[in-house]
């Protein structure tokens, strides 16, 4: 039985017999005094025998995410694993800021050029810092859309790897989500994650129910985080290099109030 609730909601299974459960599915329950992970997980393989395995599920709770699982997600991203999971916009792909065989990977599955920007997920304002030019109009401007769902473009510092940044213009696109799962994870993770939405070669749209992305991906990725639906709108894309913002694409956050700051 699956029960699922709002936007990035809540969901829960009950999980089958012990001897029936899959070694790669974590089984959480729900009640109306708390919200646990019931099941146990085994450690996971080495990424490098990736091929022969399939992707763990983890079910964590929306607004108060399992310190547990989050830690587990966190070392499968380490040692160069792929983690889809959800944002404040719609379900993202994330792994390690300097794994180039995962970001290739990334590329492959979703047929992206060697010219696609990449976004760092950050989780403030204090590290967009650390890897971008941010003067002082640009940080009040930030300061009052963060986390929010916006992508912003600004010149990259030293710290961005090379092939991070547009091969031109050297920016980079950083983001703060406004969803406690991702929060969490960049929390752990103690630096920007490596993002790009779910959106698979022929979708008009990002895939929104973890389900689904387990069907698809399971071989392809090494974690896949349920948190619930997500959108479908990607976020909205803002130009800050020049100091004005610029519109780049409209999704989900409201353009017209970056110009009234």
């Amino acid at each position: 039985m699956r029960a699922r609730f709002g936007h990035c909601g809540l969901s829960w299974q009950v999980p089958p017999a012990a001897s029936n459960a899959s070694a790669n599915e974590i089984f959480v329950s729900y009640s109306s005094e708390n919200y646990n992970d019931t099941g146990s997980s085994r450690e996971a393989p080495s990424l490098a025998t990736k091929d022969s395995s399939v992707a763990q599920f983890f079910q964590i709770h929306p607004e108060t995410p399992q310190a547990r699982l989050i830690s587990q997600a966190v070392d499968i991203i380490q040692r160069g694993g792929i983690v889809a999971y959800p944002t404040d916009s719609a379900y993202a792909l994330g792994c390690h800021i300097g794994d180039k065989t995962a970001i290739d990977r990334i590329r492959a599955m979703r047929q992206l050029d060697k010219h696609h920007n990449f976004t760092l997920m950050c989780r403030d304002l204090s590290e967009i810092a650390t890897y971008a030019r941010v003067d002082n109009q640009v940080f009040r401007l930030l300061k009052a859309h963060t986390p929010g769902p916006y992508t912003f473009i600004l010149e990259g510092t030293a710290e961005v790897p090379r092939r991070l940044r547009h091969p031109k213009r050297k920016t980079i696109g950083l983001r703060v989500p406004d969803n406690p799962i991702a929060l969490a994870l960049l929390e752990a993770l103690n630096e920007p994650l490596m993002s790009s939405t779910l959106l698979l070669p022929g979708d008009e749209y990002p895939l929104t129910d973890p389900y689904d992305i387990r069907d698809l991906l399971e071989h392809q990725v090494e974690l896949i985080i349920d948190g619930g639906y997500c959108g479908l709108e990607p976020t909205t894309v803002v130009d800050l290099t020049e100091g004005t913002p610029e519109l780049i694409r409209q999704g989900k956050g409201d353009f017209s109030t970056l110009l009234t700051d």
